[in-house]
C-alpha cells in the first residue's frame, strides 16, 4: 500500500472523528482547510518510512503516529500565519486560516489540530501510544520543541543552531524516533538522522525566503528580512548557505542506523536532497 494512501486515510479518519457528533460547522471546516490538500507530507512520510524500514509490524499505529504529526505540524503551519505571528495572507496557494475564516476560528483550529493529534496516539496500541505520547509532547512544547523555537524568535540573542533544531529540527527527529517506537524499536540510534533532516530542511526553507517568489512556493517569501529573523542566508550567505544544505545531507545519509530497509531510507534521504538543491542552486562541484 502505497504511503501516500496510508497517510492521507489515516489524516481523514481523525478528522472523520473530529467532524463526528454536531460540532460549530465553521470550526470543522476550518480544520480541514488547514490540513487538506496538504503540502508534500515530508513528516509523515520520513516517520512511516523510518517504520517500514524497522518491519512495520503494526501498520495501523505507524499510520496514527504519522498521522499525529503531520496534525500537529498543520497546527504550527496556522498558528505560525497568524497576525501576531507573521501575519500571512497565503499558504499553500490558498488564504491562510485566519484571512479564510477569521483569526478566533484560527486560533480555535490550531489548539483542536493539537489535541487531535494526541488523541490519534491515544488510539494506538497501548505498549507502544503512551511513549508515542510522550515522544510527540517533547518535540512539540518545552523546552526544545517548536513552541521554544517560535518562542526564541522574541529572544534579544538568538544561538542559530539551537533555534533551528527546535522550530524546524524538532518534528523531523519526533518523526524518525516515532517511526521507530511504532515499530517496536529503540528511538535512540534515529535521533540523528531526523535531527539532520529537519536542519537540512531549515537551511533549504532559508534559501526559499530568500531567493524565491509567492508564486513559486505558494506563501510569502522574505519573512525572515522583513521580521529580522536569524537564518542561514543571513549568517552564511546564499553560496555559504547551499554548502552547508549540502554537507548536512550528506551526513544525514551517514547517519541511518542499520536496520533492514537501510538501502530503501538512504534512497529517500537521496530523493530529499534532490528536491531540496534544485539544479540552479547546487554548487560548480555537482
Amino acid at each position: 500500500m502505497p504511503l501516500t494512501f496510508r497517510i492521507e486515510s489515516a489524516i481523514d479518519g481523525a478528522l472523520a472523528r473530529a467532524g463526528g457528533g454536531a460540532p460549530p460547522p465553521r470550526l470543522t471546516s476550518a480544520l480541514h482547510h488547514a490540513v487538506k490538500p496538504g503540502g508534500a507530507r515530508i513528516r509523515p512520510t520520513i516517520s512511516l518510512s523510518v517504520a517500514l524500514a524497522c518491519g512495520d509490524d503494526d501498520p495501523g499505529t505507524a499510520d496514527r503516529a504519522a498521522a499525529a504529526i503531520e496534525l500537529i505540524h498543520c497546527a504550527s503551519l496556522v498558528h505560525d500565519d497568524l497576525p501576531c505571528f507573521d501575519d500571512a495572507a497565503i499558504r499553500r496557494g490558498k488564504l491562510t486560516v485566519h484571512r479564510a475564516y477569521s483569526e478566533p476560528l484560527a486560533v480555535l483550529a490550531g489548539d483542536s489540530l493539537i489535541i487531535l493529534a494526541f488523541e490519534e496516539l491515544s488510539r494506538a496500541t497501548p505498549a507502544r501510544g503512551l511513549p508515542l505520547v510522550a515522544e510527540l509532547a517533547r518535540f512539540t512544547g518545552m523546552p526544545h520543541g517548536i513552541c521554544a523555537g517560535q518562542g526564541w524568535e522574541s529572544e534579544d540573542e538568538i544561538d542559530l543552531a539551537t533555534y533551528h533544531r527546535a522550530k524546524t529540527g524538532a518534528l523531523f527527529t519526533a518523526a524518525t524516533r516515532m517511526g521507530a517506537i511504532a515499530a517496536g524499536h529503540d528511538p535512540e540510534p534515529w535521533t540523528e538522522l531526523g535531527a539532520r533532516i529537519g536542519e537540512a530542511f531549515q537551511v533549504a526553507d532559508d534559501l526559499l525566503d530568500a531567493t524565491q517568489t509567492e508564486m513559486q512556493t505558494g506563501k510569502p517569501m522574505g519573512q525572515d528580512a522583513l521580521h529580522d529573523r536569524p537564518s542561514a542566508v543571513g549568517q552564511l550567505g546564499i553560496p555559504g548557505a547551499i554548502r552547508r544544505l549540502e554537507d548536512i545531507l550528506s551526513g544525514a545519509i551517514a547517519s541511518i542506523p542499520a536496520c533492514p530497509g537501510e538501502a530503501m531510507l538512504a534512497a529517500m534521504v537521496r530523493k530529499t536532497a534532490e528536491r531540496l538543491t534544485p539544479v540552479h542552486h547546487r554548487t560548480p562541484a555537482e
